[in-house]
């Protein structure tokens, strides 16, 4: 599970880019019940934050970056952003975004590893990362999606010393691995990569990509949503043994996410 003990590797932070802030703000408001709080006095300033229950739960921007898709960027904690750069470099990756200071919140940066899947870093100042996870309408997973999960697997694991343990996903769906913290008990898992075929990665145009899985109390009342907000529905809701009932969205610009009713809830 995720808490907010954000150990060395562990996803502390998410943001939205999208192209249209106010859309946005209103889609999530609407499926997760967050509250949208602008970052500075005018209406048209285009970034800010996402609160639940009065608490931060993510961050949302204007999408920027010419032929980016819109997309959810997931955060994972660093010791040193700078040590982390050089190691991204030395293990084939790209510096999209290099290490810089966010003022004394924290210094950040964002990378692309060897196969294209986009994630960033967060060395913590006064802010350690988000306030809430593992509860409804808060991150509660991460996800991996590539083409070669024994490339990310060694990236990964190199650059963060994640653990990672696989397990066959019911009705030969193919091999899930499980992702926890270097040095952690596997009550800590905080996420999972499965390989696709890089048909099956057209989203993202055939690269590999994370998304976030969000908790949620029902599924069903949570897809009502997505599709009664415009946004709309790759799979699900289906159930999942042992996992809980889950369904793969995509917002209004198609960023895509996953809400999960978990098992037991």
């Amino acid at each position: 599970m995720i808490t907010t003990e954000f150990a060395p590797g562990s996803p502390c932070w998410l943001d939205l880019g999208a192209p249209d802030v106010r859309t946005a703000a209103s889609f999530y408001g609407a499926v997760l019940g967050w509250e949208y709080e602008p970052m500075g006095q005018s209406e048209d300033f285009e970034g800010g934050m996402f609160r639940k229950d009065g608490k931060i739960v993510a961050g949302l921007g204007k999408l920027t970056e010419e032929g980016a898709r819109p997309a959810w960027m997931l955060y994972f904690s660093v010791t040193d952003a700078d040590a982390t750069t050089q190691a991204v470099q030395q293990a084939g990756g790209t510096v999209r975004v290099p290490p810089m200071d966010l003022d004394d919140w924290g210094r950040m940066a964002q990378y692309s590893d060897p196969l294209g899947g986009q994630f960033a870093v967060w060395q913590p100042g006064t802010n350690k990362g988000v306030d809430l996870v593992d509860q409804p309408g808060s991150l509660s997973w991460t996800e991996l999606y590539t083409s070669d999960a024994a490339a990310a697997k060694e990236f990964y694991g190199g650059l963060f010393g994640w653990q990672f343990s696989d397990t066959q996903l019911p009705g030969g769906g193919g091999t899930y691995t499980l992702i926890t913290p270097a040095g952690l008990p596997e009550e800590r898992m905080h996420g999972g990569l499965m390989e696709l075929d890089k048909e099956q990665l057209s989203l993202a145009g055939g690269r590999p990509y994370w998304h976030p899985v969000f908790a949620v109390a029902d599924c069903d009342a949570a897809v009502a949503a997505v599709t009664g907000n415009g946004g709309s529905v790759q799979m699900g809701p289906a159930d999942v043994e042992g996992v809980g009932r889950l369904a793969v969205c995509l917002d209004p610009a198609n960023a895509d996410f996953v809400v999960l009713a978990p098992a037991g809830s």
